[in-house]
């Protein structure tokens, strides 16, 4: 009989030890899962933060081209009033540009946008539902 009760004593105490060994690796992968997820927010920050300055540097750019539009094309309307044709050359490229430039603009907004919300589903994906954060 005392022999079964060590046994058992035994087994209790191999038992606790695993649960306790258990709990240890369920908190080690808890702590990973906090530091990807803050890694991964720290990431879309930055990504965030750089979209906002590449908006503000195209917008910036097309202000000045703008610009550059606008008084190469007060100069040749003023130098060739008599030639009506010649200034539709030089409208016509300068919209295109400008264009061109928007277009990209938007474009690498796009890439940007993707980008991020690629990572926010990463990162949503380990995540418990009470923990969602709202989207940017």
């Amino acid at each position: 009989m005392n022999e079964m009760k060590i046994k058992e004593e035994g087994h209790k105490i191999e038992i606790r030890k695993l649960c306790q060994d258990m709990q240890n690796k369920i908190e080690l992968n808890e702590e990973k899962k906090k530091e990807l997820i803050e890694k991964m927010e720290v990431e879309i920050s930055e990504l965030n933060t750089k979209l906002r300055i590449q908006e503000k540097e195209k917008q910036n750019e097309i202000i000045k081209l703008q610009l550059e539009f606008d008084a190469k094309l007060a100069r040749v309307q003023t130098k060739s009033k008599s030639y009506p044709d010649s200034t539709v050359l030089p409208q016509s490229i300068y919209r295109r540009k400008l264009q061109h430039l928007q277009e990209e603009k938007n474009k690498e907004i796009a890439i940007l946008r993707d980008t991020i919300r690629d990572l926010e589903q990463r990162l949503s994906v380990g995540k418990d539902p009470h923990l969602k954060r709202r989207r940017f």
